[in-house]
């Protein structure tokens, strides 16, 4: 990682507008005129002694640590701060920076990152929540691979609109696909470059999206998918307190929460979420090799719930 970079550019993520001087080719350039809302430099991050790997509190900001790729220090949702480790590959780097890294910016400013992917339907965002490994990624390309427009991949941000409305921001224009979901999608792993550069083969490999598949403004968000694995596919809409769990579950980097010390602004976002947008569970069994009849059973459920609360 070179240790000055000669001059910022500009992008426009989860509704920010943010001015780096660390390349992000991940991300699409944009022209911000007058002041970025984040800013990313890079600069010495001092390391206390008998810091642990991960996010800590520290100085009324957040430092995290990740052994062998660099240091975060975080800062009133405003200013982030990298400190690469010796000889770390920029591609390591950029994955904790555009993850952990504004996961914690994006709690400092209140907004709520949860831990799903989005595509636009009918003019709608519908979201899909679930831990890693769950085929957020997965089920995001099928849709993508067949004209629907991306949203947000792994990390999708809820604003409120003045109305109310809940609205999804749009993340980062890229999927991440295991080498097997990259096959029975039809893509070449050798075509895609590895999410983080190390020895190990079993890794995710970063799909970019074009501008043309991508929804670059907020839409209003019309349900939310819970994925789950199961012997049979159903949907099942959730209530009360268990859409509101589902929410707590799948918040991205939800500890942070009572880190930060604001667990009621938090609750709020969440609680106002489940009252005004639908939270189902979507279960169904999970088997690549039959995804496309997996899937579009799954659409037509999903669509067929959502005409049930539009009536």
């Amino acid at each position: 990682m070179k240790s000055a970079v000669a001059s910022a550019s500009d992008y426009r993520v989860f509704g920010l507008n943010v001015r780096s001087s660390i390349p992000l080719p991940e991300l699409h350039p944009v022209a911000i005129s007058g002041e970025a809302d984040v800013t990313v430099t890079l600069g010495p991050v001092p390391e206390p002694e008998g810091a642990q790997p991960g996010l800590t509190p520290l100085d009324g900001g957040l430092l995290l640590v990740i052994p062998d790729v660099g240091r975060y220090r975080i800062e009133c949702g405003r200013r982030i701060t990298v400190e690469p480790a010796p000889g770390v590959p920029e591609r390591n780097l950029r994955l904790f920076l555009l993850g952990s890294a504004f996961g914690a910016l994006l709690h400092q400013r209140g907004l709520l990152p949860l831990h799903a992917n989005a595509v636009e339907i009918g003019g709608l965002a519908v979201a899909f929540m679930g831990e890693s490994g769950a085929g957020k990624s997965t089920l995001a390309a099928w849709f993508h691979d067949r004209g629907y427009r991306l949203l947000a991949d792994d990390v999708c941000v809820v604003r409120f609109a003045d109305n109310g409305r809940a609205l999804a921001m749009p993340g980062i224009p890229r999927l991440r696909l295991w080498a097997d979901a990259l096959a029975t999608t039809g893509r070449e792993p050798r075509e895609f470059e590895r999410s983080y550069v190390s020895d190990d083969d079993d890794e995710k490999y970063d799909v970019p999206i074009g501008s043309q598949a991508l929804a670059s403004e907020p839409l209003p968000i019309a349900a939310i998918f819970v994925l789950a694995r199961g012997f049979e596919s159903r949907v099942e809409r959730l209530a009360g307190v268990d859409a509101a769990e589902a929410v707590f579950a799948h918040t991205y980097r939800g500890a942070l929460v009572r880190t930060l010390g604001a667990p009621q602004s938090f609750w709020s976002s969440a609680v106002r979420l489940v009252q005004f947008v639908p939270i189902f569970r979507l279960e169904r069994v999970w088997d690549l090799n039959s995804m496309d009849d997996q899937f579009a059973a799954l659409l037509d459920g999903a669509l067929g719930e959502l005409s049930g609360e539009a009536g």
